[in-house]
């Protein structure tokens, strides 16, 4: 919660999270870049991520495969084989050569696929047979983009090895370095596909009630938990964002849920989960609630350190932290265009603006690690 003293909290006040002393509360958010050529980070990416470090500063990483089959876009990152583990050696250690902090974002799309990115062309897993509706369409390695691909349900005893992937690629992780690991259950992904009653048709013990919904995504955290410790934990949800058909009949009642069930997994463990993450923003079908109360009531049930994203400004980022409804906010568009945006809010400078064309494309250099520095430019 707010800083119970008289001292105005800003996004330049320090914040300790957990083990971690962050000097400032902007934080670069998980964002897919396509620079990690045939899924193994490349050079670019040790100048990408070093460029957006500063010291006692927070980074989360792309989202990033804990196995092949998880794979649903074109040059991103794994962290399953043994190369991958080396090469992001390299990016962690220029971070963390600039002070700062970073975790990586563990990343299963479920059914948002195709055969392309299928060993052997096989089917996407999800909770559900169902696929994603045609109105939306899945970018191909080479550019162009198709529907979704049939997915298959998992069956109930299949559920255990995809735990256990998240398990290894979080014990992948800390042998890389990283500081921790973000799980990444939002956006109508794999773990969302079982949150979300929109997309859940199951009739077992992961299917129907809240309980079972997030049944998952629990036994997920607790097994990476285990694995490297609560502190380097964290999870990003998105109750309320129905990309991808990722639509639920209660968003806040959902969010509840999940948060009453990691509130209770921190009591059991003895010590609190690294922060949550939480997109607020509603999309698609317009405002069913209200988006700074939607986020004022999940902040206010969960006990930990939240972090929330989602079209936040240099104005509005210090506004959330002022009034106590976020500890950390999360930004990136901005960040994409700008490797200096701390120095660049702190002196209220103005912004390069981003160019959407390149924010998908392979090139290592163009619209990746050339926008540039604040002492580059006239101001």
């Amino acid at each position: 919660m707010a800083d119970s003293s008289s001292k105005v909290l800003t996004l330049f006040s320090p914040y300790k999270m957990g083990k971690f002393n962050l000097s400032h509360r902007v934080v670069l958010a998980p964002l897919t870049r396509c620079r990690a050529l045939n899924q193994v980070p490349q050079p670019a990416l040790v100048e990408y991520y070093s460029q957006r470090s500063t010291p006692g500063g927070f980074l989360i990483t792309e989202g990033t495969w804990p196995s092949n089959t998880s794979v649903g876009f074109p040059h991103v990152p794994g962290i399953y084989t043994a190369e991958q583990v080396e090469e992001w050696k390299k990016v962690v250690d220029a971070v963390h050569a600039k002070g700062a902090i970073i975790f990586c974002q563990l990343w299963h799309v479920g059914r948002s696929s195709h055969g392309v990115y299928q060993p052997g062309g096989g089917s996407p897993v999800s909770s559900t047979n169902n696929p994603i509706s045609e109105r939306s369409k899945i970018l191909l390695p080479d550019g162009s983009h198709d529907t979704y691909a049939q997915p298959r349900a998992l069956e109930t005893h299949e559920i255990p090895q995809i735990v256990e992937q998240y398990r290894c690629a979080a014990l992948n992780a800390i042998r890389a370095g990283f500081d921790g690991i973000e799980i990444h259950a939002a956006h109508g992904y794999l773990i969302d596909q079982f949150l979300k009653d929109g997309i859940n048709d199951r009739t077992d013990e992961y299917g129907g009630s809240l309980a079972n919904r997030c049944k998952f995504l629990i036994q997920i955290v607790q097994a990476v938990v285990e694995a490297i410790g609560t502190e380097r934990v964290a999870v990003r949800i998105s109750p309320a964002i129905n990309h991808t058909d990722a639509t639920d009949s209660n968003p806040i009642g959902l969010g509840l849920a999940v948060i009453e069930r990691l509130n209770k997994l921190q009591l059991n463990v003895g010590s609190k989960l690294a922060y949550l993450h939480v997109m607020p923003r509603f999309s698609g079908q317009g405002l069913v609630e209200d988006e700074a109360q939607f986020m004022r009531t999940l902040r206010n049930a969960y006990e930990g350190t939240f972090m929330a994203a989602g079209g936040f400004t240099r104005e509005l980022g210090m506004e959330a932290v002022c009034s106590g409804d976020v500890d950390l906010v999360s930004f990136g568009r901005s960040f994409i265009s700008n490797p200096d945006l701390v120095l660049r809010f702190k002196l209220n400078a103005p912004l390069n603006k981003y160019i959407r064309e390149t924010f998908y494309t392979h090139d290592p250099v163009v619209g990746y690690t050339d926008y540039p520095f604040l002492n580059e430019q006239s101001v």
